[in-house]
């Protein structure tokens, strides 16, 4: 995959057959980068020719470059978490160096590739300076939040933010709130959108809005009868005005711990930015 952001060339290898041999010194450009591969780069040259030198250097080149700039979000991201803490609370000091929470840390760095743009890595952000800084989930539900991040498109997230302290919002609400134009009921934004709401409604993140009693009980809807000779009941609008959603519990900690930026406690910049 080649970053758009940066606008890397997308390089496509060449066509080879059997006989073609591979440029050992487009392979020892990665081997330098990712030393435990070198011997194992060099083992399988014997694909291309020495015509198609450049195009594997710049295949490479762009690799390793996709390598370096992720390495180097990482950094950001760790820095970023740092700032926001306060390392003199004995507490929070005690919980950075723990084992679940460097475990936490590994699990979010394995699954990188599901923050593909910055709102995403802004939540991995803030997940993980909320999971030092606070205990309100257990470690167990941070870690279905992280797994969220990979499994949700940034429209999930969208209508999880609309629907946050809006309980009872409908979809067509929510569908003017996260800014979209007006959509036919046969388009294929109608479809995605009620694929979105599926999603959530399944993975415990939303629920139809439901009255509870002083307890927490839900108190059971009263059935509506049709009148006789109505017809088929009409069938539920993607974009419905009726139906009101809101946030389960596990959804309203999920934006406490992904959408709330802790406030920077140091500032600082970064020295390897270009003036």
């Amino acid at each position: 995959m080649i970053d758009k952001e940066n606008n890397y060339e997308k390089i496509q290898l060449p066509k080879v057959n059997k006989t073609a041999k591979i440029s050992r010194g487009a392979l020892q450009t990665i081997g330098g980068v990712v030393p435990i591969a070198g011997g194992f780069l060099s083992a399988i040259a014997g694909s291309w020719s020495e015509g198609e030198q450049e195009k594997i250097n710049r295949f490479f080149e762009h690799w390793v470059r996709m390598l370096k700039d992720e390495l180097k979000e990482k950094e950001d991201t760790i820095i970023e978490i740092m700032a926001r803490l306060d390392l003199q609370d004995e507490a929070i000091a005690e919980r950075i160096e723990s084992s679940e929470y460097q475990s936490l840390v590994k699990k979010t760095f394995r699954e990188w590739s599901g923050a593909e743009s910055k709102d995403k890595r802004t939540y991995i952000r803030n997940i993980l300076s909320n999971a030092a800084a606070t205990k309100v989930s257990s470690d167990d539900v941070v870690r279905l939040y992280i797994d969220w991040i990979n499994q949700y498109s940034e429209m999930h997230f969208q209508v999880i933010g609309a629907i946050y302290n809006s309980d009872g919002i409908t979809r067509g609400s929510i569908w003017r709130k996260i800014g979209k134009e007006t959509a036919r009921e046969n388009s294929a934004d109608a479809d995605l959108y009620k694929l979105l709401f599926r999603d959530l409604s399944t993975g415990g993140i939303i629920r139809q809005h439901r009255e509870v009693d002083y307890n927490g009980n839900f108190i059971p809807k009263k059935s509506k009868r049709r009148p006789n000779g109505s017809g088929p009941k009409p069938p539920v609008s993607a974009f419905d005005e009726n139906e009101g959603y809101e946030l389960t519990e596990l959804g309203k900690q999920f934006v406490h711990y992904a959408m709330s930026d802790l406030p920077l406690r140091i500032e600082f910049t970064d020295e390897t930015e270009s003036p």
